[in-house]
């Protein structure tokens, strides 16, 4: 059982436009190796952290809350959040307001074995990282830059340095960059 923060990224860091939005990585062509990427992640996951922004994008942006069959996680997925939001009805979904280091136990406890994944944002991941709970990077580098926008790691993560264990091309758009946490 490892904790990803597996996310997609432009070349120059961010992950989202300052408003949230992801109309950047959505006008990218789709390419069939990517989906079976995500299709082999998804397979080893077992339970889900989000933050509060990526899940309210996910509710205005498809549509979730009108059509809740359309839920794409069978997963217990966890909402880290500060304010009250509405749930998808028959999602899994567990909205926390506590630190990162209180609900993970019950997480790892929810995966059976299987990985957790930080879905989003950079923020959120940066809060498993000063925990010590964040073991992998998933990058997928997309072939654009924002020059602003929500940063893809909001933290300082020199000592000791990641370690790179693996690179994947996906057509002329896509990077996949996997990192190990030393110490993690």
């Amino acid at each position: 059982m490892s904790c990803r923060y597996y996310t997609a990224t432009s070349l120059d860091g961010f992950i989202a436009e300052p408003d949230h939005s992801l109309d950047w990585l959505f006008q990218l062509a789709p390419v069939d190796a990517m989906n079976d990427h995500y299709q082999r992640f998804i397979a080893g996951v077992g339970a889900i952290a989000m933050g509060s922004h990526t899940y309210e994008w996910l509710l205005s942006h498809e549509h979730f809350l009108d059509q809740p069959d359309r839920w794409p996680y069978p997963q217990p997925v966890w909402v880290f959040t500060t304010r009250g939001l509405p749930a998808v009805p028959g999602a899994n979904l567990r909205f926390r307001r506590a630190e990162v280091p209180a609900v993970h136990a019950e997480m790892v406890a929810a995966a059976g074995g299987k990985d957790l994944w930080v879905v989003g944002g950079g923020d959120l991941a940066g809060q498993f990282h000063d925990a010590g709970l964040l073991d992998e990077l998933v990058f997928t580098v997309a072939s654009v830059t924002l020059g602003a926008g929500r940063p893809l790691l909001p933290r300082r993560i020199t000592t000791p340095p990641m370690v790179l264990v693996d690179v994947e091309r996906h057509g002329d758009v896509y990077v996949v960059l996997t990192y190990a946490l030393r110490g993690a």
